[in-house]
């Protein structure tokens, strides 16, 4: 009979056995002693619940985490995931007597999507948090802890995820040792916490369309903030697409934050964190800073300055200005070239009836208004789509200055009678009523293009407020900014009083008419002298090719396209015209895109007056100098820009001033594109050139007015002296 007893005498039995005397050894006295769980895969999540401690003591905090791992180009969201997204929940399912904390969760991510901006966490991400257990727990007994995991995995696209997780973990009546295997993890979580507590001081303050958070650094603190940005912990609180912009004030930094076009209701506290790769502490320290102040902060420095000029009104008092401003554009150098199209106007309604002129009045408003819903569709689109714009922006735009400039030289030779189209272009002559209400709406949308390069005094506070406002507030403002400039001439157009003064019909109207066309050639000079600027002087000379062959055009439609010809006849004339016509345009863009260069920008004097290209470094080491410094916020499209130099700043008072004083001069020049330049208007509440900023040593900003003097600049020079 076979013995199947083991052999015990077999050196592999022995081995077998030892090792399962040992095994069992450690199970009592290492095993016992450590958490279990298991991870759940879930599409692409991993994820499970770790502890930090490998055992509990009753009544004594300890640490678990939610740890997610996600597959390569997968993210998950933070407790804001911003514009989309969902966070990570816990819904616990604990024994009685524990309790547990909130997720304490690190600074996240950033994703950019356009228009979309999210926060959150990519390839791996812990959320710790505090579990209390009771004191009464009995120690050798086992605890599981249990929950179920919720979140949303996102790549192109978006897939929810749930897990029910469990956490066994034994109680012990010493001390827990600190989990080895999970230590790291539990350490690298902590280091990416917000700093809550620090030396520094901050306050915040919401006002209309902008939230603006004031940092005052520790006397202790030697770096230097770059850049910062604020995640809040509401949604629905910033404009999370939108730049946030940071300036040096005479405390430390000011960051203003645009406010969500779906905030409907002000904050009282600003509550989220800063984060700053420079560190709140010094290198290699904490990258996220809690912020949670009431808002009413004070204001400081520049944005103190912005306030000032334009955060600190509301909106009613920017209609105004807005209002204000309009009446007052149509004074400026950019609208007087087109001031004749209007004058020609009153003088042919002032025969036509009250009706009529009101009618003309009208349809002109509508032009203008129009043209600026537009423009102001535009402008807010692009913002919001990233793009730093402001007020003139078309004109940063070779392109859109060469069609412009087509568009003047085609309008002066009309005026000169080269070629006629009739009441619908000029408004003058025996046209149809619809045809010359045609001509009073074109009226309305040319006054509105050629005005954009200027800004009256008033507008520029109310353009600054509007773009710091949801939308429809923004054309709101935009709106009164049109009804302002069409005010006069509807004024004009309705009272048979005021047009009694309008002298009679005859030949100066012709005289008239002829004059202004060689001002809008003139403007067409300046738009050329504006691409010189932009895109160099080859770029110029495809314009003025082009232009000839827009005059052949108009040439050949008024020598040989008048009523006297067949319609047959006439049609093949404003055919070849035509072919003309958009050839010379093609040619001017043309030449843009081959022949166009970017001039670099360098040392520029004006008279005595040593002008250097602004940057923030230039601006900040001046200020660290305490040398006074003043910024010229300008571009050769500003027509007021350019009086401004030639009456304020080649005053040899004013130079003579500039040089006694030291002063830092730095000019922003905005003709082109130029977000940095964007992004410092915005630091002073503006959108729109020209801005004129004085600093003296060691004091806030002085905002100057829009219209400069030699007078206006002395008084602002003499203050910061005495």
């Amino acid at each position: 009979m076979t013995d199947l007893r083991p052999n015990l005498d077999f050196p592999l039995s022995r081995t077998i056995i030892l090792v399962c005397a040992v095994a069992t050894v450690l199970a009592a006295f290492g095993l016992a002693d450590r958490a279990l769980a298991e991870p759940v895969r879930v599409g692409h999540v991993q994820a499970e619940l770790i502890s930090e401690l490998t055992a509990i003591t009753p009544g004594q905090p300890f640490t678990v985490g939610l740890r997610l791992q996600m597959d390569e180009h997968w993210h998950v969201y933070w407790r804001n995931p911003g514009d989309a997204g969902l966070a990570p929940k816990l819904t616990w399912n604990l024994p009685a007597g524990f309790t547990a904390g909130e997720i304490q969760w690190p600074y996240p991510e950033q994703f950019k999507v356009p228009p979309l901006t999210s926060y959150g966490f990519h390839r791996e991400v812990l959320l710790p948090l505090t579990i209390t257990p009771p004191t009464d727990l009995p120690s050798g007994t086992q605890v599981v802890l249990s929950a179920t995991a919720d979140w949303l995995v996102c790549r192109e696209a978006c897939i929810p995820g749930k897990a029910d997780l469990m956490l066994t973990l034994p109680v012990v009546a010493t001390t827990p040792s600190i989990d080895a295997e999970w230590a790291d993890v539990f350490n690298e979580a902590r280091r990416k916490q917000p700093l809550a507590g620090s030396d520094w001081t901050l306050s915040g303050d919401v006002d209309g369309g902008q939230i603006r958070i004031d940092l005052q650094p520790p006397s202790w603190y030697a770096d230097s903030l770059d850049s910062i940005l604020f995640l809040p912990y509401d949604a629905q609180v910033i404009d999370y697409d939108a730049p946030q912009i940071l300036t040096r004030t005479d405390n430390g930094y000011r960051l203003t934050i645009r406010r969500s076009d779906y905030s409907v209701k002000t904050p009282e506290r600003i509550t989220g964190i800063l984060m700053s790769e420079t560190g709140w502490r010094g290198p290699e320290s904490e990258k996220a800073l809690v912020v949670d102040v009431q808002s009413g902060g004070a204001a400081t420095a520049a944005a103190q300055a912005a306030a000032t000029s334009s955060g600190s009104i509301g909106l009613l008092e920017a209609l105004l200005l807005a209002f204000l401003g309009g009446m007052i554009l149509n004074l400026m150098p950019c609208v007087l070239p087109v001031l004749s199209l209007k004058i020609l106007g009153f003088v042919n309604q002032a025969k036509e009836g009250r009706r009529v002129a009101i009618e003309h009045g009208l349809v002109f408003t509508l032009g203008v208004l129009v043209s600026f819903w537009i423009l102001a569709g535009a402008l807010l689109g692009l913002r919001a789509g990233g793009e730093q714009l402001g007020w003139g922006f078309q004109l940063q735009s070779p392109t859109f200055v060469v069609v412009l400039a087509s568009f003047m030289f085609l309008f002066g030779l009309n005026l000169l009678g080269v070629f006629e189209v009739g009441a619908s272009l000029t408004g003058v002559g025996q046209q149809k009523r619809r045809s010359g209400l045609g001509g009073s709406f074109l009226n309305g949308v040319t006054a509105t293009v050629v005005a954009t390069p200027c800004t009256a005094p008033f507008m520029g506070s109310a353009l600054g407020f509007s773009l710091s406002q949801p939308a429809a507030a923004s054309l709101l403002i935009f709106t009164f900014l049109g009804l302002g400039m069409a005010a006069p001439y509807v004024v004009l157009s309705a009272s048979p009083a005021l047009l009694r003064f309008v002298p009679k019909p005859g030949r100066w109207m012709e005289t008239l008419k002829q004059v202004m066309g060689f001002l809008l050639l003139a403007t067409v000079i300046w738009l050329a002298w504006v691409l010189g600027v932009q895109a160099g002087s080859n770029a110029v000379a495809a314009l003025l090719g082009a232009l000839l062959v827009l005059g052949i055009g108009g040439w050949v439609l008024g020598r040989w396209g008048g009523l006297a010809v067949s319609p047959s006849r006439r049609r093949a004339i404003n055919l070849v015209a035509m072919v003309l016509i958009l050839g010379g345009i093609t040619l001017g863009l043309a030449g843009v895109k081959t022949l166009g260069s970017t001039p670099s920008a360098a040392t520029v004097s004006d008279g005595a007056i040593a002008w250097e290209p602004f940057t923030n470094d230039r601006l900040d080491s001046a200020r660290r100098e305490g040398r006074p410094v003043f910024i010229d916020f300008t571009a050769a499209w500003c027509l007021s820009c350019q009086v401004n130099e030639r009456v304020a700043f080649s005053s040899s008072d004013v130079q003579r001033r500039f040089s006694d004083l030291g002063i830092q001069a730095l000019k922003a020049d905005w003709t082109s594109r130029s977000e940095e330049i964007t992004q410092a208007l915005a630091g002073y509440g503006r959108n729109s050139v020209p801005l004129y900023v004085l600093y003296g040593a060691g004091n806030k900003p002085t905002i100057l007015p829009e219209i400069l003097t030699p007078g206006i600049v002395l008084k602002a020079l003499n203050e910061i002296d005495g």
